[in-house]
């Protein structure tokens, strides 16, 4: 371990501020931090203080392991009812010269393209089509699951979801147990944005509220499924409204135990009626992980996506609290490239993201949706995987 326990210790002693000892005491304790002390870390803690905990954290719990999973993503349609004012990535259903929309055909075409590859997930999210129901993704859901029983079926935003059960006129429980018979195996964590309705109202206001993507998330954890969680950081929020939004999210996982892992996601400014608002620096970003792997205690893992951050920033956050760096992906991911990500064309073959993980100084670990490990790959793997077409 980097962050041996003589290191907190003496990193803690040597912090002169009275109530940041304080926090690195309880944390060194594994005594759980309060929402001030929370605000406090934002206000108060050095980089170097604030990460050496949070890389402590990390160690313990998954020593140098880094976890990856190999993926491919479809995004159904850009067309969308709601009117988000970070997004660069929806076109109003009324006006959808740039929009596109895929047929079940067309996604199961995506789907077979991967035939013969060895991916382990798919991941479906998009827009909010007035005229994609339930009916609809259940019925691909389906076909999915009979031309690819072991595909594990990622999909979903709770945006999406309370859409489509409104339009539907069921409960979330219902709902989502419906979608879990048709194939639906876990929930992503977007449209969480910031649960606080001062921020909320401002950069979304007629999409699901703060209750309704929490009410999701705990459905689909009482039926057994697992999802993840998201916050997207750097624009008009405060210090005040990342713990309260980190506090919501720890309190449900307190109640259900549902959640894999929690991923910041970094505001960009291109292409969206936020473009006059600063993108946070890197410094920033790297405190933000930090302070998140030492405020959600009950949250298995913290994952950077690295197209959004790019990938040096994404090797830093490894050691910043950060033991997931996503997957694979693929080059048909738009969300994020059409907001300015650093990642115009995101896509790595295996062997290029377990180099990634190893310049780091870590230890690539592929795993599945649920954290299960496939492969733990060793020095020997990478020429090997170099060589081997199918992970290219």
């Amino acid at each position: 371990m980097t962050e041996t326990i003589s290191g907190v210790e003496q990193l803690i002693s040597s912090e002169k501020d009275a109530a940041l000892r304080k926090i690195g005491e309880k944390i060194l304790a594994e005594q759980r931090i309060s929402f001030q002390e929370g605000i406090t870390l934002f206000e108060k803690a050095s980089l170097g203080f604030a990460g050496g905990l949070a890389n402590y954290i990390r160690e313990k719990r998954h020593g140098n392991n880094t976890y990856f999973n190999r993926n491919f993503h479809i995004e159904p349609t850009n067309v969308c009812v709601f009117t988000c004012t970070f997004c660069s990535y929806s076109r109003l259903y009324k006006n959808r010269e740039e929009g596109w929309e895929l047929s079940a055909d067309q996604m199961m075409h995506i789907v077979k393209s991967y035939d013969n590859k060895p991916v382990t997930e798919v991941h479906i999210v998009g827009g909010v089509h007035p005229k994609l129901t339930m009916q609809f993704f259940i019925d691909v859901m389906k076909r999915i699951k009979e031309h690819r029983p072991e595909l594990h079926i990622k999909g979903y935003t709770a945006v999406e979801l309370d859409y489509m059960f409104r339009k539907a006129k069921v409960s979330p429980e219902e709902g989502m147990q419906l979608l879990k018979d048709a194939g639906l195996q876990s929930l992503p964590g977007g449209g969480a944005e910031i649960f606080h309705p001062d921020i909320r109202s401002q950069i979304c206001h007629d999409k699901v509220d703060t209750e309704g993507w929490l009410s999701i998330h705990k459905a689909a954890h009482n039926l057994g499924m697992h999802s993840n969680a998201t916050m997207l950081y750097g624009h008009i929020e405060n210090y005040m409204h990342r713990i309260d939004h980190m506090d919501k999210l720890r309190t449900l996982q307190d109640e259900t135990g549902g959640f894999n892992t929690f991923i910041p996601l970094k505001f960009r400014n291109k292409n969206n009626d936020m473009s006059e608002v600063p993108e946070s620096s890197v410094v920033e970003d790297m405190r933000l992980y930090a302070i998140s792997r030492l405020y959600l205690d009950n949250f298995p893992h913290l994952k950077a996506y690295w197209p959004m951050l790019g990938r040096q920033s994404a090797q830093l956050t490894l050691s910043f609290g950060v033991d997931d760096l996503d997957g694979t992906i693929d080059d048909t991911t738009k969300i994020y490239t059409m907001a300015g990500s650093e990642e115009q064309k995101p896509a790595l073959s295996t062997a290029e993201l377990v180099s990634l993980i190893r310049q780091a100084g870590r230890h690539p670990i592929e795993r599945d949706t649920l954290y299960h490990t496939i492969k733990d790959y060793g020095e020997e793997d990478l020429e090997a995987l170099s060589h081997n077409p199918q992970y290219n």
